[in-house]
């Protein structure tokens, strides 16, 4: 696979690119130059996060230029990376980065390194048929959703950028603006990229990608064991944190599991309103296999998947290794319990987790989806004192708390000590479907503002504004959004 023409970098921008992922075997990713914009506008810039990785200073157009593929910077050396993946529990041996540039690497001012990649920017040759664009829609999503993440404490990717192209993009609605979101993460090495390698049986090619996946994320783990472990972990912790917020992902296949425990690939992603465990909200989802209760199983499946790959790199024989892995993969289990009582018991205001708790924490979630209460404005209101507002047979929620207030006494923890838990576990403001949808639509219209506001507000998830009220607010009947959909 080639390199197209590379075109020349504007003198205003310098990064000091240290692009290791370029230097693995050239099979991992194919060498592929993005597709220039032809009127690139900036809509959102990172300004903190520029900061956090060192990049310059630099003119809007300049920025505009660089983060949406139009110019390359000097030491920029794009492609596309290879992989595979289950989706929805099928293999697919070859999917790849059909429309993301990987424009290089940066050492960031903590000394992390940090992929710095463009999305929507053209197609490669993973395409498989598709254009290998976005439309401002799934762009403006992800900077919301990654970013009021980030500021909630949960691993994930984040937002640099969003540049409108000045092109057009076609999809199913007609005609619709494109953009390209400027994504950086501390690598974009998923389960479904050591799944690439596997299934062609190309060991060199796994043990490469293992060196280096492990060196970027896990430097302590020893060998293809430690490695999966450390996988393991990380991904308990996710979950839960994703479990403690009413963060459906909404789409678990193993090429959108990351390594390194981030959360990657917000497409038909979401946060419940009304509280029930069968929630699912993807479009493709038909039969529920990434509704919010599965996430834990499902986490393991992928897992399982990671440890079959490994499999070769284990220096035993083939019984002891898959007895080992096994082993591993089955850690996760009371790795997610620990991290859910963890997470749950902050929500709860409570000190520690302790026998009994869960069935406590049960019967809260069991009134809310019988009476349809809101996840995050229950659990905001525990904070606030508000909480039985938001059921609509408000006794339901007395006859609960009554045995909440008994085991806060039990501990010893007073109403200030709960409160102080619950303020840095409870956000008040999340970007909820019916904003997000509201703020693309009026971006499509030409008008940034209501994405701009939302966008301010979801970077201070637990300290909301009075001037935030309608952010906080449910959606009415006919703001609820039933469905999403993948970011294409």
């Amino acid at each position: 696979m080639t390199q197209t023409a590379s075109r020349p970098a504007p003198a205003s921008i310098q990064i000091a690119f240290d692009n290791s992922y370029a230097r693995l075997p050239p099979h991992l990713f194919a060498r592929v130059d993005p597709v220039p914009a032809p009127a690139p506008r900036l809509i959102a810039w990172n300004a903190a996060l520029a900061r956090d990785l060192g990049l310059p200073e630099a003119p809007e157009d300049a920025r505009a230029a660089v983060f949406s593929g139009s110019a390359l910077p000097e030491g920029a050396e794009p492609l596309a990376m290879a992989y595979a993946g289950h989706q929805f529990g099928g293999f697919v041996p070859q999917l790849g980065d059909g429309r993301a540039h990987l424009l290089g690497e940066v050492i960031a001012r903590d000394g992390t390194r940090m992929d710095i990649q463009l999305k929507g920017s053209g197609r490669t040759p993973f395409s498989r048929g598709g254009d290998g664009l976005a439309w401002i829609g799934p762009v403006l999503r992800e900077y919301l959703v990654s970013e009021a993440m980030a500021a909630m404490g949960v691993p994930t990717t984040r937002a640099l950028a969003a540049v409108a192209t000045g092109a057009p993009v076609w999809r199913e609605q007609g005609q619709l603006p494109g953009a390209v979101l400027t994504r950086v993460a501390q690598s974009h090495i998923r389960v479904g990229t050591f799944q690439y390698f596997a299934a062609r049986r190309d060991v060199p090619a796994l043990q490469a990608l293992l060196d280096h996946a492990a060196a970027r994320h896990f430097p302590q783990a020893e060998g293809a064991a430690g490695f999966l472990r450390a996988v393991v972990a990380a991904q308990a912790e996710l979950v839960a944190q994703w479990m403690a917020l009413g963060f459906i992902h909404g789409v678990m296949n193993t090429d959108n599991c990351h390594v390194g425990g981030l959360t990657i690939d917000y497409g038909p992603c979401a946060f419940m309103d009304a509280y029930h465990p069968d929630t699912v909200f993807s479009s493709i989802d038909r039969f529920g296999r990434y509704a919010y209760a599965n996430q834990p199983q499902i986490a393991v499946w992928n897992l399982a998947q990671l440890a079959t790959c490994l499999l070769p790199l284990m220096p035993k024989d083939q019984d002891a290794a898959i007895a080992e892995a096994t082993e591993i993969v089955h850690g996760f289990a009371p790795l997610y319990e620990t991290a859910h009582g963890t997470r749950f018991a902050a929500k709860l205001g409570l000190a520690d987790w302790r026998a009994g708790d869960e069935a406590l924490l049960q019967a809260l979630l069991d009134r809310m989806a019988r009476l349809g209460a809101d996840f995050t404005r229950v659990f905001y209101g525990l904070r606030t004192g508000k909480a039985a507002a938001e059921f609509r047979e408000p006794e339901a929620f007395e006859t609960w708390a009554a045995d909440w207030r008994a085991r806060l006494d039990a501990e010893g923890s007073t109403q200030s000590d709960a409160q102080a838990r619950m303020a840095r576990a409870n956000p008040g403001i999340i970007p909820r479907n019916h904003q997000v949808e509201a703020a693309i639509t009026a971006a499509v219209a030409g008008n940034d503002v209501p994405f701009h506001r939302l966008h301010a507000a979801c970077t201070r998830p637990f300290d909301p504004a009075p001037e935030d009220a309608d952010l906080m607010a449910p959606p009415r009947p006919e703001e609820r959004v039933q469905a999403t959909f993948c970011g294409t």
